[in-house]
């Protein structure tokens, strides 16, 4: 494997250790316990999802614009790298809050929420200058691989130093958890050298100066929904991914808060997403092997037929044990159907508009995630049963796996290359 794809992939290893130190593990519950302990829970709770929902908005309005202007100057790399400064500052920062600034301590969360997710962007659309098109699938999968296993490993380590903080010669739990806040940041920006370091950038559409550039931008953007629809596949595919990626985001936000629900010790809950996490590793490995040999199309058909199961053996849950085995269900599929869904999507979009459309691809991800925890959340209020709350997520596999069913993955491709040759000579 070329040594770019390789530093390319370690991004996933740097950046995962936001998703699962800040994000799944340490944030909401130090947010509610440190630095909001004065507010009642529900309001703590409310601010912190407006929060995650303003962060989604704003990437929702904004990434498809941003996407288009990094590729009519040849910038994905340095979007990143911007991204990934703001992210691994705000991080930073939340090290040296002082106990009950909550409005800072959200400030500085929407900040790296924005590095996290607008970083993700760029990286998804520079595969395409790391890898061949018959590799898609392996780089992406080793990219997620990477991700689990990084991300894992620093929430192992914290997890140990907020169990045992005198051990690790911490005063007590609470400077524990804002040393992994510093941690975090510090790892994010050391694994994220590799890719500024060692990965090329293809110059886009050679539109360097700012004003024909951003001018550009706002015609490419303007004709963006057009130029779907003249890729059926690809917008077919995106409809699926929309279904479907909201299944298991909504399993992700929800799996701690369904956990508490149903009486389960915080501890065994850390140690499901340890498990997840470190299983994960091989397991995405894996599914890029199946991707490469069988396809992408049919391992994620496979991958959401996992979830359809694990979503109906949820909903008889009834000891910790079977949380364990969920998180292992979970892990085994969970980095293969988001890792091969980068790479089919990378396989069905013209070559020169790839942050572009990979801005498209993030924003139907992140508005998909409003959906599926606002079913599970109306459900819960209806039937006063948590367990019934989770089957509208049933539904959205469903959904997904039927639409993608329909996808022409061969006729896309065909498509694809069709639109950037015409694109390409346009430019001419």
């Amino acid at each position: 494997m070329r040594r770019q794809t390789l530093a390319w992939s370690f991004y996933d290893w740097a950046n995962s250790a936001f998703a699962t130190v800040v994000i799944a593990g340490f944030f909401p519950v130090f947010f509610a316990e440190f630095w909001a302990k004065d507010l009642p829970a529900a309001q703590s709770t409310q601010w912190l999802g407006y929060t995650s929902s303003a962060a989604s908005l704003i990437l929702v309005l904004s990434a498809p614009a941003l996407g288009a202007l990094a590729d009519q100057i040849g910038a994905k790399k340095r979007f990143l790298l911007g991204f990934t400064l703001v992210g691994v500052l705000a991080t930073a920062a939340l090290h040296w809050l002082a106990a009950g600034h909550w409005q800072a301590a959200l400030l500085l969360y929407l900040a790296g929420l924005l590095g996290f997710f607008g970083g993700n962007i760029f990286n998804d659309a520079l595969i395409t200058d790391v890898a061949a098109p018959g590799d898609y699938e392996r780089a992406s999968s080793l990219a997620y691989a990477l991700g689990y296993l990084g991300g894992g490993l620093l929430f192992g380590c914290n997890v140990a130093t907020v169990l045992s903080p005198a051990t690790f010669g911490f005063a007590d739990q609470g400077a524990a958890v804002q040393a992994a806040f510093l941690a975090t940041a510090l790892w994010w920006a050391v694994f994220t050298l590799p890719l500024a370091l060692l990965v090329p950038e293809s110059p886009g559409l050679g539109r360097r100066a700012l004003g024909p550039a951003v001018r550009g931008a706002f015609r490419e953007l303007a004709s963006l929904f057009r130029r779907i629809r003249h890729l059926p596949n690809t917008f077919l595919f995106l409809l699926a991914y929309w279904f479907y990626i909201d299944g298991v985001d909504t399993i992700v936000f929800m799996a701690v808060k369904y956990g508490l629900d149903l009486g389960f010790p915080s501890s065994s809950l850390m140690t499901a997403l340890l498990i997840t996490q470190f299983v994960g590793f091989p397991a995405a490995l894996v599914f890029g092997r199946l991707g490469t040999r069988f396809g992408p199309k049919p391992a994620i058909l496979g991958a959401i037929g996992v979830y359809a199961l694990v979503v109906l053996a949820a909903t008889q849950m009834t000891r910790v044990e079977h949380f364990y085995a969920l998180a292992v269900a979970i892990g085994l599929v969970q980095g293969g159907i988001q890792a091969l869904s980068r790479a089919l999507f990378a396989s069905l979009i013209p070559a020169g508009q790839t942050a572009e459309l990979f801005g498209f691809y993030n924003m139907v991800g992140k508005f998909a995630a409003v959906l599926g925890p606002f079913l599970v959340g109306t459900t819960a209020v209806l039937v006063g049963d948590p367990r019934l709350s989770l089957l509208p997520i049933l539904l959205l596999f469903l959904l997904g796996g039927l639409l993608l069913w329909r996808v022409d993955v061969a006729g896309g491709r065909r498509d694809a290359d069709a639109a950037a040759v015409a694109g390409a000579t346009d430019a001419a």
